[in-house]
């Protein structure tokens, strides 16, 4: 059960919409409700209500369709003959835009802004069911914990990912050429080209990042359709460098996710009746055997809390240990794309091919919006041996993300370990100390960082940073220039990072956690087959170190961040927010 919100949200779960039947003292809500043209009579009171909850943009391409697909799905529930609320939700931010200046430490913050202001309009404006429409880093895992928190019947659709851009490229594609950049191996007419193609039109960045990892495991969750991961958001028009024509496909599932939120209603199934340890379980599952961003820990811990399940990130080793890695996506195996993923049987053809390895404890008979995950998995294809691997010819017999812990990291950090290469699991270095993203940035650019050292990067946390802002910048300038090196961050990673880049690390730094003791020439050792990560010093040197600690100076003094510093907890607890 998810924990108490508030009374009004009680009623809500039981009446829906019915507060407005309660009388004539309710008419003057009713007669604002004809004026907008919602309802068109009396009558219609009876119908139920349903809100489209969208989160059309034009500051993101992954958003910048929505509104195609929200009329779509106005239009299917209007003929079902429910009266439509149809809302837009502000606050979403593009990581790819706000990356590498102030601006992505709202990013983060921004979850808690979108499922908080889908608390608000549900609970100003009672509705039966809802539906979110979106697609990108934080509006995704937003829109799921406000699923869990009101716990009335909602389903989720996506805008669908980005296709991939000319010559195989995307995104990472031009930050690692700013990294080849900065090391002479391209020059700048070649890096503006890479610029101007690599991004073709609408979607969400076309690897396996963040918005299409969670995306995609909004399918194992049970909380969105089958495809909502990988349909492509555009289809490809031959000899256009631009693509922005809208993917009939991903049109028909939005129209699918609008008649099956009706039968939701209908039967009473509620985000909570899908959403249960055994699902939170299958969709780490999916995310090892994928190979998906890092981030989707954070987001899947806070979805956790906000349905009130305990959930330790030691269970996730549990499930790394039994899953193997089946499927390399960009930036694991930058040549292939959510395209091509789809095009073999998308999450459904992964999931098919870990079942039938019989490693994990993957549930088929979780309860899912669309029936259980059974019904999804037992017909997609088999694995195509290519993009998608039989369990037997793995990429790795364990999944592409592990949780360390150490002296440094007494409450755990992630690596996401398909992006690391063999030679790297096993690693030790001295430190380079920096206390910002921007100072470690420059010191990779020039030049600074040499063969084997280990990148600190701290007070980049939750608190810290504030809104622990990726370091994509930084990860792809070290791989751009090729350098055999490790970054440790008490921040996190787009979830276009690869190489040996280990995020989350709790306690932050501004939590006066073990991170922030260290120095510059401190031997750091990582070992990922052990999940270990540590600092090679005395557990006196340690507690000496710790007890010399000046009190955290908050970076933000104004504005909601500095609000944002005072409430949110570590990120081993999802970075959600103290109530």
């Amino acid at each position: 059960m998810a924990p108490y919100i508030n009374e009004g949200i009680i009623s809500i779960q039981a009446n829906g919409s019915g507060v407005y039947r309660q009388g004539v003292r309710m008419l003057p809500s009713v007669s604002l409700m004809m004026a907008e043209g919602v309802l068109p009579s009396l009558a219609a009171l009876k119908k139920p209500f349903v809100t489209i909850v969208n989160s059309f943009t034009t500051q993101i391409p992954g958003h910048a369709h929505l509104d195609v697909l929200g009329a779509a799905v106005k239009n299917e529930l209007e003929k079902a003959g429910v009266n439509v609320w149809y809302t837009n939700v502000g606050g979403a931010i593009c990581d790819g835009i706000a990356m590498g200046h102030f601006g992505m430490k709202y990013s983060l913050p921004s979850r808690e802004l979108i499922t908080d202001q889908i608390e608000t309009i549900v609970g100003a404006h009672p509705c039966d069911a809802w539906i979110g429409i979106g697609n990108c880093d934080k509006i995704v895992p937003g829109m799921y914990n406000a699923m869990a928190r009101l716990n009335i019947p909602a389903i989720y659709v996506s805008g669908g990912p980005m296709l991939a851009g000319s010559r195989g490229t995307d995104l990472i594609s031009v930050f690692e050429g700013v990294g080849k950049f900065s090391a002479g191996k391209i020059g700048k007419k070649e890096l503006e080209s890479l610029a101007c193609e690599a991004c073709p039109g609408y979607g969400s960045c076309s690897g396996m990042f963040t918005a299409n990892s969670m995306n995609c495991i909004g399918e194992a969750l049970g909380l969105a359709l089958p495809g909502n991961g990988t349909i492509p958001a555009t289809q490809r028009i031959a000899g256009k460098v631009r693509q922005y024509q809208i993917n009939p496909e991903r049109l028909r599932l939005a129209r699918q996710a609008a008649k099956r939120l009706l039968f939701l209603l209908k039967n009473k199934i509620r985000p909570l009746d899908v959403l249960t340890r055994t699902s939170i379980d299958n969709a780490f599952i999916l995310d090892m055997a994928m190979g998906g961003s890092s981030n989707t820990i954070l987001h899947v811990l806070a979805l956790a809390h906000e349905a009130g399940i305990p959930y330790d990130l030691k269970r996730i080793n549990q499930l790394s240990r039994l899953t193997p890695n089946v499927a390399k996506i960009s930036p694991s195996k930058m040549e292939v794309h959510m395209e091509d993923v789809h095009r073999v049987g998308g999450m459904g053809a992964i999931l098919k091919s870990i079942e039938q390895g019989g490693t994990t404890p993957l549930d088929l008979n979780a309860k899912t919006v669309y029936g259980t995950l059974g019904d999804y998995v037992r017909k997609s294809p088999s694995a195509d041996g290519n993009v998608i691997r039989s369990v037997k010819n793995a990429f790795s017999s364990q999944g592409g993300l592990a949780v360390l812990f150490g002296n440094i990291a007494r409450k755990g950090a992630v690596v996401k370990t398909s992006g690391v290469d063999a030679d790297m699991l096993t690693f030790s270095g001295p430190a380079k100390i920096y206390d910002s993203q921007e100072s470690a940035l420059d010191a990779i650019l020039n030049g600074k960082i040499k063969d084997g050292d280990v990148v600190v990067i701290r007070y980049e946390g939750p608190a810290g940073g504030p809104g622990m802002q990726e370091m994509l910048s930084p990860t792809a300038a070290l791989k751009g220039a090729g350098l055999k090196a490790a970054l440790i961050t008490d921040g996190r990673f787009s979830g276009g990072t690869r190489g040996l880049c280990v995020g989350h690390v709790s306690p932050e730094a501004a939590a006066h956690g073990e991170i922030a003791i260290l120095k510059n020439g401190d031997i750091i050792a990582i070992d990922i087959a052990k999940n270990s990560l540590n600092v090679r010093l005395s557990a006196a040197e340690i507690t000496t170190r710790l007890s010399q600690l000046k009190p955290f100076v908050p970076k933000v003094k104004g504005g909601w961040l500095a609000r944002y510093i005072r409430f949110v907890t570590s990120a081993d607890q999802g970075a959600v927010l103290k109530v």
